[in-house]
């Protein structure tokens, strides 16, 4: 058994996100996520950066700043254990439109942009459930996020890149 299963197995039972999947499940989960340890005032990405992961966290703190263009930094969101963040390379955006900073050391798991769309193609079942329950994390159906993220369970994450290698791989 992998490191990263034996983690999953453990937090699936305090991480709502990780809840209810089967033992196939959790192991197709360990072949798309990384584990993740970050120390105290860790910049993870600034506003602007170019979208990689999605974070999921199991212990520590992270804020999230947004800063608009006439003005300092703005805390919109602390988020803790079992909180999500990194949000735009799930929605398949090209930047993130925020910035993350480590407040107290965190641990948790990440998944790449590439290999949520991969887990999306070759195990619909698996993904839709974990795409679900990203969804249940967002506040509120009025929120865009809710919306966008409703439009990825339908028709599966889209970004030009991603379409230029399903193209290849089907002979296009």
């Amino acid at each position: 058994m992998s490191n990263i299963i034996a983690m999953l197995e453990q937090d699936s039972h305090e991480i709502p996100i990780f809840q209810g999947f089967t033992a196939h499940q959790l192991e197709l989960l360990d072949t798309a996520f990384e584990a993740f340890f970050l120390l105290h005032d860790t910049h993870i990405f600034e506003q602007g950066d170019v979208s990689e992961y999605l974070y999921i966290l199991t212990s520590g703190k992270v804020i999230i700043r947004y800063k608009p263009y006439d003005g300092p930094p703005l805390t919109v969101a602390t988020i803790g254990s079992g909180g999500v963040f990194g949000w735009s390379a799930a929605l398949g955006r090209s930047h993130y439109s925020s910035g993350a900073l480590v407040i107290e050391d965190c641990q948790g798991y990440r998944i790449s942009k590439a290999r949520l769309s991969v887990l999306c193609e070759e195990y619909p079942d698996t993904s839709g459930v974990l795409l679900k329950r990203l969804a249940s994390l967002v506040n509120t159906k009025m929120d865009p996020t809710y919306a966008e993220i409703l439009k990825i369970l339908k028709n599966g994450i889209k970004t030009p890149e991603l379409e230029q290698q399903r193209n290849l791989k089907n002979g296009k």
